[in-house]
């Protein structure tokens, strides 16, 4: 563990932070923190991973890289300042698609990065998908229509925020809002403004630094009786919407001529 004791020493020595204060972000004792730096003891996983988080920097980058040798702060710009991506294969190395059940939903923040966490999921393999890594996503609600609550949404992993494409649907994962499934209207260079495809939801932009993962729509599993009947009702809902634009128009018109 010496290369690991030597960059957590840098890593401090970098951000100008005494052993105390680590320690306390930590939530350990300087005692116990003071032996991770000299290499007489090695941290535990759920403290390895503390450590990635509090200095923002991912596990292989931490455990395998001289950061004094590198030139940390451009990895971490092309890595969005993650953990690794915890993935399941079968006994054959297929890559197995993990479904983030309703049930365990809640969890995912908190356990995106947990291989743990990750190996609980229930897991689906689908033959047609190419390449990539994928998981399956619940929708929630009428925003994304033929979409509905209990449908699974299948998406590929993104690596880097630059490969999303305006019009392209994604599930975005965030800090602040959770798992939501948009549509993206256009990126700039620290936000992306996403919309819903039920006009009564109004766009919003996201913060680039909010994001934690990016899944690229691929295919959704749900039962096909109930598509029909929410176009239907979204349907409704949206030409009521486009009435009232209308109308507001109309009246903006009115007022001007007056």
């Amino acid at each position: 563990m010496s290369l690991f004791s030597d960059n957590i020493k840098a890593l401090r020595a970098k951000h100008k932070l005494s052993q105390e204060k680590v320690a306390e972000g930590l939530e350990i004792t300087r005692g116990r923190y003071v032996k991770y730096e000299d290499g007489t003891s090695e941290p535990p996983y759920d403290i390895l991973k503390k450590i990635a988080r509090f200095y923002q920097i991912s596990l292989d980058l931490l455990l395998c890289v001289d950061i004094r040798k590198v030139e940390v702060e451009e990895l971490l710009k092309l890595e969005n300042n993650r953990l690794i991506l915890p993935i399941q294969v079968d006994n054959l190395g297929e890559n197995r698609i993990e479904v983030v059940t309703q049930k365990v939903k809640a969890g995912y923040l908190s356990g995106y990065g947990d291989p743990e966490y990750i190996e609980q999921l229930q897991q689906i393999y689908l033959p047609f998908l190419g390449n990539g890594k994928y998981r399956g996503f619940p929708v929630e609600g009428d925003s994304m229509p033929p979409h509905q609550d209990g449908d699974i949404i299948v998406g590929r992993y993104l690596e880097q925020l630059g490969e999303v494409l305006s019009g392209k649907t994604y599930i975005i994962i965030t800090r602040s809002e959770g798992m939501v499934y948009k549509r993206l209207n256009k990126r700039i260079e620290n936000s992306l403004t996403v919309s819903s495809d039920n006009y009564f939801y109004p766009p919003y932009d996201v913060k680039a630094s909010d994001i934690l993962e990016i899944w690229e729509y691929q295919c959704s599993i749900g039962r096909s009786d109930k598509k029909s009947e929410a176009l239907e009702t979204t349907s409704i809902k949206n030409m009521f919407v486009e009435i009232k634009n209308e109308i507001g128009e109309l009246r903006s018109k009115i007022t001007l001529a007056n």
